[in-house]
């Protein structure tokens, strides 16, 4: 009787989640987003990217609305027509997204406000 468990010689494969989060922490907030949309739909003028070596296609295809970088054209057009991209683009149309300030004056950091004055002395 007794002996090993016969499944201890299979690994559990599980997604890593390593690389989700290393990813996570390069991408911009939502609202940081959603303000740089808002500053190019005012200035009507899309500046040229600079060239950088260290991001794909040397920093020249780039989403705006997912804040991302792509190696050449076709894969970026590939992106514009995925259901992520098309999610994305129809949540920075609606309403502004939360900041930081609507976090604090939601913990109760912000400015106390005691309402208008009633009498004054």
């Amino acid at each position: 009787m007794g002996g090993k468990c016969p499944h201890r010689k299979v690994k559990k494969r599980r997604f890593s989640h390593k690389t989700a989060r290393r990813s996570r922490f390069l991408l911009k907030g939502d609202d940081m987003v959603y303000s740089e949309l808002l500053k190019l739909a005012e200035g009507a003028e899309a500046k040229p990217q600079p060239l950088d070596e260290d991001l794909p296609g040397m920093g020249q295809f780039y989403c705006h609305h997912c804040d991302r970088y792509f190696a050449n054209e076709d894969v970026r057009d590939e992106h514009f027509r995925s259901k992520r991209h098309k999610k994305r683009v129809k949540q920075m149309m609606g309403p502004a997204p939360h900041t930081q300030l609507d976090a604090e004056l939601a913990a109760g950091m912000g400015m106390p406000d005691n309402g208008p004055k009633l009498m004054s002395a």
